[in-house]
């Protein structure tokens, strides 16, 4: 007891020393506070014009870079009679404008060494440009100019019909293409999503100035508009620029303001039957989520345990996932891959194979065996494994200023924000197996599925048969 004592008033004399009483109080805060990580990536910087315009950057000194606009339109904000519109306007917007005919916009990009392009999307409409960081300044002003000052002349319009038209037809030759397509329009049937990107031949043929001139006073809005920048590029000059050269844009709509309809999902299939086709060319989705659903990532660990295999690999025994070792070994298709497609509020989950007529039934036997082992059986180790693949293909993605440009765009469309890529990886490893088989029960256990088959697709099986399986029978 004596002891205890002893050492309980020398344990206090140390406490009343200042030295050592400011060392523990140091040391206590420290513990307190949190630790400061550092980060060896460059931040994504935003900032929001008095116009609504979003301008982000990520800036990492490089000597070239990406600029570009993205903006919050595409074919899903058309109906049945302007179908095409959003295509048609992004062709149009290189055929001049009220300062450069075509030849002078093709030259001045010529000679700046840098290159100019667009896509458009269901969702999005994008127009950037690759070059020298010296140059951003002038690729930002011909950019805003194709944007705002399209010429839209009556020659440019028929000159470029004939040019989708002939597009369409490429189109059509490329059966993914089409599979797709009609996934979508069964999928989404009697919605917007439903529409192709393209549009109806009967559209193109019909689309004319007043069409192109409407659509462009109602969607291209300087709140519906992302500014983006990646590589050398500087976020207060691209800011400077963004504001002098798209600050006239507003927000005031000569019709009524396009909203984001709700598009639901219907299981159903479409057979185009052609057996003049070599191989059957088919597609089996679920309804996904949308890009900002806490789900999504984990159907892309999904999407990722199922894989993707072709027949022109060296061998499946090597292949991680289970479809793919089945399909090598037993011959079962040509090739396929898993896909998990978002848009802002739904999306697509599913695979697309391309197999030899007399496979088909054995191929979706299989598919659906593998459906049911995600929603019930996967495992740590393939699901840790399916973490790391869909790591480092993100992260490999954006190895280039155009990846990270684009990244940037789409995601403040969607999410609001850029999510850098050490929190999208936290994210990723932080899914574990038991979140896999929970949201791929959710979202796959006996739900409909839309399905798409164009070829020789005699031997698919019934709709019902395979609506049948999209649930185990337990005892």
């Amino acid at each position: 007891m004596s002891s205890i004592l002893k050492l309980s008033q020398s344990v206090g004399k140390l406490s009343k020393t200042p030295s050592l009483s400011k060392a523990l109080r140091k040391a206590s805060s420290a513990a307190a506070e949190p630790k400061q990580v550092s980060l060896n990536v460059p931040p994504t910087k935003v900032t929001t014009l008095s116009n609504g315009i979003r301008v982000a950057t990520e800036d990492w000194g490089s000597q070239t870079a990406t600029v570009g606009i993205w903006i919050d339109a595409g074919s899903r904000y058309e109906n049945a009679k302007n179908n095409g519109v959003a295509h048609f306007m992004e062709h149009m917007a290189f055929k001049g404008t009220g300062k450069r005919t075509q030849s002078q916009l093709e030259l001045e990009i010529e000679d700046l060494g840098a290159q100019l392009n667009a896509y458009t999307s269901r969702e999005q409409t994008v127009y950037y440009s690759k070059c020298l960081a010296k140059d951003v300044p002038k690729a930002v002003e011909i950019l805003s100019d194709i944007v705002q000052n399209a010429k839209l002349g009556e020659a440019e319009i028929e000159r470029e019909r004939g040019v989708i038209l002939r597009e369409m037809q490429e189109v059509e030759s490329n059966l993914q293409e089409v599979v797709f397509d009609h996934l979508h329009s069964v999928a989404y049937q009697g919605t917007p999503l439903a529409n192709t990107i393209l549009g109806p031949t009967a559209n193109i043929r019909s689309i004319n100035a007043t069409d192109l001139r409407y659509y462009l006073d109602n969607h291209y809005k300087a709140s519906r508009i992302v500014v983006s920048g990646a590589g050398g590029v500087c976020h207060e000059d691209l800011v400077k620029l963004a504001e002098s050269n798209l600050g006239q844009l507003n927000n005031t709509y000569t019709g009524e303001i396009p909203k984001l309809s709700s598009c639901r999902f219907t299981g159903s299939e479409v057979r185009v039957r052609d057996d003049t086709l070599p191989l059957a060319h088919i597609a089996m989705a679920v309804e996904g989520a949308g890009w900002s659903d806490p789900d999504t990532l984990s159907l892309m660990v999904g999407s990722t345990l199922l894989g993707a295999w072709d027949r022109s690999q060296a061998s499946a025994k090597q292949n991680a996932t289970n479809l793919a070792r089945a399909s090598g070994e037993e011959d079962l298709c040509h090739s396929f891959q898993s896909f998990n497609t978002c848009y802002k509020d739904t999306g697509l989950w599913g695979i697309y194979f391309v197999c030899d007529p007399l496979k088909i039934e054995d191929m979706v036997f299989n598919i659906q065996e593998e459906f049911m082992r995600l929603c019930t059986s996967v495992t740590e180790g393939e699901v840790e494994r399916a973490k790391a693949l869909l790591t480092a293909n993100t992260l490999l993605q954006l190895d280039t200023s155009t990846a990270v440009c684009e990244d940037i765009g789409r995601q403040l469309l969607c999410y609001g924000r850029r999510l850098p890529p050490h929190e999208l990886t936290h994210r990723i490893n932080s899914i574990t197996a038991r979140n896999v088989r929970d949201v791929m029960y959710k979202y796959l256990y006996d739900r409909c599925p839309a399905i798409a088959a164009v070829g020789p697709v005699e031997n698919l099986p019934d709709y019902n048969n395979i609506r049948s399986s999209m649930y185990w029978i337990r005892v």
